[in-house]
């Protein structure tokens, strides 16, 4: 009755311990309460374990009654079995050896301190131990040292027999061979204890990394929220599925520009993965401990985030890929409205050309008739001027109509943009000059020639020029520029005005739109650069910043000499 009293003792050490693995606490705390909980029981002077698990070496110590004692510590992953934690050679000491050799079943079987399971008792380690294992040869072995009784107990983690309990003592045969197999039952359960928790701890940090990435979804398919909020608020989810969320932040860096979760401070212990859109990396994320945590799969990382933050990474990649898709579309769209928009205009207009011209041409031509009469009044004669004067520059503006409509044919040639800078600003200088206005030429030596049609190629000068000016009724400085790449030529026309904001940056080449009031403009000027400039082959870009100025860079191809003897002959 007294034996089972005493096997019901071990085993409900044994369910305590398995009690323990349900709280998912980290392995060197987990470590440190079963110790003192086995140490307690046995009241022995020393408590010492040696593991392997998931592929990495582990020694701990307990002293009785001294819970300040406790050691862990990650030994050095050297091994030429899998199975085994220890090497075959090179042992420190023979207590080192006798370990190995407990652990590798090569304690001679059923000898003298050999329990049936295949642990080790030693009522005295001063006296000589002799080991003959089968097929070995015998070894001798002195073990020594301040305590006398040593119980090596093996025990299996994972279904391998790769850890071992020792029980120590200062006291000469101590530990009984009835207690060691006791205490080989209590380190079975020990066994099954660790891989419960890690699987507890798993199962935690598995539910916090799906909350992590479900809070990303969630996010993303949020229509209401930009791409600068989407990356801040998975900064913010990324602590909380790390291990240790109370001392962990995070930082995302994209394109130079840096996202960072709350307290977020630089320390050596980080784990990062690069972001990686289009085979291109445009930055890293990063997840930071504020302090040191023990050792784990990677550094102070478990191999599970390691995964987590790749995973991220590229969830990340993901985002921006299609926002950055969604961007593009949506700008091609808006080109393909824009010019859409642009043909429909140009047909109404060169209807209305066409309707107007006839009409103009009548008015203009018996006003001149008229100023021949003679004896003709001289306010009628002033005012038959104004009827001309205005009829002219209706003609004007329906010249620039057919222009935008690509009604009237280019004459195309050789040109050179030099030249055309030379000769458009030969009669806007002075008027630069009266507006206090500094102009500034950087024309480019040796510019290649381009086919264009010269007189068009003006008007595109003239009006981006006139448009400057306007934009600086206080004075500024407007600087014409000219340079060519290998296959363009570029106009570069910039000022220092009042700039424009966003909105109306989006309109300026709409037929009939203007800032301007009603008798400064005709809102046709821009439209017909953009017409002309198109007509072309080439393209037209435009900056500008509020009460900074602006910048129109208008790029037209080189095109090849074949092309040059064409437009001649059809000249």
């Amino acid at each position: 009755m007294a034996l089972y009293h005493k096997s019901e003792e071990y085993n409900e050490l044994g369910r305590h311990i398995l009690r323990y693995a349900n709280r998912a606490i980290m392995r060197a705390e987990f470590l440190r309460q079963i110790s003192q909980l086995i140490l307690d029981f046995s009241t022995c002077d020393s408590l010492e374990m040696k593991l392997k698990e998931r592929g990495r070496h582990f020694r701990t110590e307990l002293v009785l009654n001294n819970p300040d004692s406790f050691r862990f510590e990650v030994l050095p992953g050297k091994e030429n079995e899998p199975s085994k934690i220890f090497p075959r050679e090179n042992f420190t000491s023979d207590y080192d050896k006798l370990c190995y050799k407990v652990l590798a079943g090569l304690t001679g079987g059923s000898g003298p301190g050999v329990s049936p399971s295949g642990s080790f008792r030693i009522n005295d380690s001063g006296a000589t131990i002799t080991i003959q294992a089968p097929d070995h040869p015998m070894e001798t072995l002195s073990i020594g040292g301040d305590f006398r009784t040593l119980a090596i107990i093996p025990f299996a983690i994972d279904g391998i027999n790769s850890s071992l309990l020792i029980l120590k003592s200062r006291q000469v045969g101590y530990l009984t061979a009835e207690e060691v197999e006791h205490y080989e039952g209590v380190a079975q359960n020990l066994g099954v204890a660790l891989v419960h928790r890690h699987a507890q701890i798993a199962v935690r940090e598995r539910v916090k990394e799906l909350t992590c990435l479900y809070g990303i979804s969630k996010m993303v398919s949020r229509p209401d929220v930009t791409l600068d909020q989407i990356l801040q608020k998975v900064v913010e989810l990324l602590p909380p599925a790390w291990l240790y969320p109370e001392i962990a932040t995070a930082r995302l860096i994209i394109d130079g520009h840096s996202y960072l979760a709350p307290r977020y401070e630089e320390t050596p212990w980080k784990l990062s993965a690069n972001v990686t859109v289009k085979d291109a990396v445009r930055g890293t994320v990063e997840v930071i401990y504020r302090e040191e945590r023990p050792l784990l799969d990677e550094g102070v990382f478990l191999r599970e985030e390691r995964n987590l933050i790749d995973t991220v990474a590229g969830e990340i990649a993901i985002i921006i890929g299609r926002r950055e898709a969604e961007d593009e579309k949506k700008r091609l769209q808006e080109q393909l409205l824009h010019a859409d928009r642009l043909a429909t205009i140009g047909q109404l207009a060169a209807g209305v050309a066409h309707e107007l011209n006839e009409p103009l041409g009548t008015i203009l031509g018996f006003a001149q008739l008229a100023r021949k009469c003679p004896a003709l009044p001289e306010t009628a004669d002033q005012d038959l001027q104004k009827i001309i004067s205005a009829s002219l520059h209706a003609r004007e503006v329906i010249k620039k109509l057919m222009v935008f409509a690509r009604q009237m044919p280019p004459s195309k040639m050789t040109v050179n943009l030099n030249r055309v800078v030379d000769d458009g600003l030969y009669f806007l200088e002075s008027r630069c000059a009266s507006a206090g206005i500094e102009l500034m030429r950087k024309t480019a030596p040796n510019l290649p020639e381009i086919v264009a049609d010269p007189s068009q190629l003006h008007q595109v000068l003239v009006n981006l020029v006139v448009n400057s000016i306007q934009a600086m009724p206080d004075g500024g400085r407007l600087t014409i520029e000219t340079r060519a790449d290998n296959n363009s030529v570029f106009l570069i026309v910039e000022d220092t005005g009042i700039g424009m904001d966003e909105k109306t940056l989006k309109k300026i080449f709409i037929p009939f739109f203007t800032t301007k009031d009603v008798h400064e403009g005709t809102g046709l000027g821009l439209s017909v650069v953009h017409g002309i400039v198109s007509s072309h082959g080439g393209s037209i870009k435009v900056q500008s910043w509020e009460g900074m100025g602006s910048r129109f860079e208008v790029e037209l191809p080189i095109q090849v000499p074949n092309i040059v003897k064409e437009s001649k002959d059809d000249a």
